[in-house]
């Protein structure tokens, strides 16, 4: 977790930032007049532009996020989703106005709705990757106005200028002295094409990998059951595991690939002894549990890093059920993706209705054809982006089978360990609700057609399968072809549930149809929703800067940052992402009164007290690109996205912050000591991207 200062010649550019407005906005939307920490007109606002001969009229529609449980909001097959809120001035009176989407090639047209003068929030919601909004006047059936999704401004660029000017093959391998031959080649995607500049470049940083031929094989993740006042021997050491016929070593809690499940009580409390017996120094920290400040495992904060051969305790107490998750907090790039990773779950839920559960741990590696590539010793390799696996894991396998009944209802725990990957999970054919995130239950269960769990994020779903068959758990995204604009289907199915013909024995049908409420949440956030309408009291700008780039990565990274996509589902960059490096990209938490960053922020909060923050994601970052949050050892609620109120409550410890977006949280300061706040994809985290805070 090495931390970068800024060079001086970023200096004068920096003191910008130290004089900033006194206040925060209450809610800002993306169509409002634009402020520094508003969400990003330019992403998420079209101005719509008269037709030929048309005066006197004048529009906007924002493209808002439609009401549902997570921060961005796509169909089962990736398309995002937006809610068009359309504001018109100078329509004649006596006339009728609709609304209408089509794509650019105008082979579809879709109906939005009636629109007039003023603001009409329409119900029916755009999915198109690409498309443009117009508006038509009737009876006459002429468009007046018209505009295009900022997605549109995606095109190829010129490849005669990548091919002159000093960005051949050979300028570009040059840049990276003496490094080329260490690492193997990254694997590419398939159908994208990369410049003969770019498949020149590599990593300015040694290859790491562990090595020992004689390390025991890795065991599946066993189940343990911790009782009150229990011990439990926690050991980290490496482990030879199997992928693509050939064998390698990694990373394991207890020698089980993933770590073992933690089962217990909430309100009970147990010792770990854990002992390090890898070459590097480690901790463990739990993730999402409101501990006692000492036990959190991030070294220089709240303990020092064990080193290899030593053991520390931790005294673990659980206020809170649900599902959590345990991992290092030292080069987390390293040791988690190496597997060092494992489920706590705490019981103590109510309502649970269903008919068996199951505790699925996602997770994805990047392999090469000789095997997994290597990771950077001196600093992260795939700053910019993160590092995106190609073998995609449950619960440490490339497969993951189910059998069930017909008509039974299945509880799924879903954690996402991946280093950068944010997944949209659904089940074909099945029903799905969710029930709970990260630290308890919604307010209300809701319908959803897939999950979106970005890094680190946990949910609660119940799927209903109710005809007999097959039914496949895919991962299904829009990937983006940065060099050629353009979108396309990726499909991951990572396991299947076999659905037997004999029907379930107990039929929970009546039960799972219905949406029920959680009491006790709702108790507990109703006072809390009067800061809908507060002013936060804080805010973070997400933002980075960079160094010493390879020109190749520079020119093609301006031309990708004339649009940014809510999420970056994969590794669509996979060369330059691959070869920027924590030397050369420092990722950015910025305090919006104060200009510091980082580690300097110091925030000092009182106990008792609740903190209402802003976390702005920069649009005008060199690339920008979706970051989970998280925030140690407290509780917070989503109370809005792009200025748009949550409807429905939930307590988290991480949230996904979409580019160009803002996101206003409620920190709920109940817990005392220092705590770490950081993005928790991996290599942003190792290039820099935490601060710290005091509860006192």
């Amino acid at each position: 977790m090495s931390l970068f200062t800024a060079a001086p010649h970023r200096i004068a550019g920096l003191l910008l930032f130290l004089v900033v407005p006194a206040g925060i906005s209450v809610a800002q939307r993306p169509c409002d007049p634009q402020a520094a920490l508003g969400p990003s007109h330019d992403l998420y606002c079209i101005e719509l532009v008269p037709a030929p001969g048309v005066t006197g009229v004048s529009g906007r529609v924002e493209l808002s996020k439609p009401p549902g449980p997570f921060t961005v909001a796509v169909r089962a097959d990736g398309r995002s989703r937006y809610v068009p809120v359309v504001s018109l001035s100078g329509l004649s009176a006596g006339h009728r106005y609709t609304a209408w989407v089509a794509r650019p090639q105008m082979d579809s047209v879709i109906t939005l709705g009636p629109v007039k003068n003023g603001t009409v929030t329409l119900t029916r919601e755009i999915d198109f990757d690409k498309f443009t909004v117009l508006i038509s006047e009737e009876p006459s059936g002429r468009y007046i106005l018209r505009g295009q999704s900022p997605s549109t401004r995606l095109f190829p660029p010129d490849l005669l200028e990548f091919s002159i000017g000093g960005m051949g093959l050979s300028d570009t391998a040059a840049h990276h002295h003496g490094t080329a031959s260490a690492w193997p080649m990254v694997p590419m995607p398939q159908g994208l094409t990369m410049l003969p500049a770019e498949m020149a470049l590599r990593p300015e940083v040694s290859p790491y990998l562990p090595s020992d031929s004689t390390a025991p094989r890795a065991r599946p993740g066993s189940k343990l059951r911790l009782e009150d006042g229990d011990t439990l021997r926690l050991e980290a050491a490496v482990v030879r595991r199997a992928f693509k016929g050939q064998s390698y070593t990694m990373y394991a809690f207890n020698g089980q690939y993933p770590g073992p499940l933690l089962e217990a009580a909430r309100g009970a409390e147990i010792v770990v002894l854990f002992t390090n017996s890898l070459d590097d120094s480690s901790t463990v920290h739990w993730h999402g549990i409101r501990l006692d400040n000492p036990f959190d495992g991030v070294p220089g904060l709240t303990q020092r890093a064990v080193a290899p051969g030593e053991t520390f305790i931790y005294h673990l107490r659980f206020p809170d059920a649900g599902i959590y998750w345990y991992h290092p907090h030292v080069r987390e790039d390293i040791q988690q993706e190496l597997g060092l990773y494992g489920n706590l779950l705490i019981r103590g839920l109510t309502g649970a209705d269903v008919n068996r559960e199951e505790i699925l741990i996602l997770d994805d590696l990047l392999v090469g054809d000789s095997g997994p590539i290597p990771l950077g010793r001196e600093a992260p390799t795939h700053a910019l982006m993160g590092r995106f696996g190609n073998v995609l894991l449950v619960n440490g396998e490339p497969t993951y089978q189910l059998a069930v009944r017909r008509g039974e209802v299945v509880r799924f725990y879903l954690t996402n360990a991946s280093n950068t990957r944010t997944w949209n999970l659904s089940f074909t054919g099945a029903r799905m609700k969710v029930v709970a995130s990260d630290v308890g239950p919604f307010e209300r269960e809701a319908w959803v057609e897939s999950v979106v769990i970005g890094p680190a994020e946990r949910y609660i779903v119940d799927v209903r399968f109710a005809n007999s068959g097959a039914s496949a758990f895919v991962n299904r995204v829009q990937g983006l072809d940065h060099l050629y604009g353009r979108f396309f289907s990726e499909i991951d199915t990572l396991g299947t549930v076999a659905i037997a013909t004999l029907p379930v024995s107990r039929d929970l049908g009546v039960t799972f149809s219905r949406l029920r409420s959680d009491s006790t949440t709702i108790r507990e956030v109703a006072p809390l929703r009067r800061y809908l309408t507060a002013a936060p009291e804080k805010a973070l700008v997400l933002t980075l800067e960079t160094e010493d780039l390879p020109f190749v990565t520079q020119r093609l990274m301006q031309l990708d940052s004339i649009y940014f996509a809510p999420v970056e589902w994969s590794g669509t960059m996979p060369m330059m992402n691959w070869a920027s490096t924590g030397k050369q990209v420092r990722w950015i938490l910025r305090d919006h009164a104060t200009g510091r960053e980082n580690t300097a922020v110091d925030w000092r909060l009182e106990r008792g007290s609740h903190v209402k923050i802003r976390l702005v994601n920069e649009r005008r970052a060199f690339h920008g690109m979706q970051h989970p949050m998280h925030l140690h050892g407290q509780r917070f609620v989503v109370l809005a996205v792009n200025g748009v109120p949550s409807e429905n409550l939930v307590w988290k410890d991480t949230v996904l912050v979409p580019a160009g977006s803002t996101v206003d949280i409620l920190l709920e300061a109940s817990n005392p000591g220092h705590w770490m706040l950081h993005c928790h994809i991996a290599e942003h985290l190792s290039a820099g991207m935490m601060t710290h805070f005091t509860v006192n």
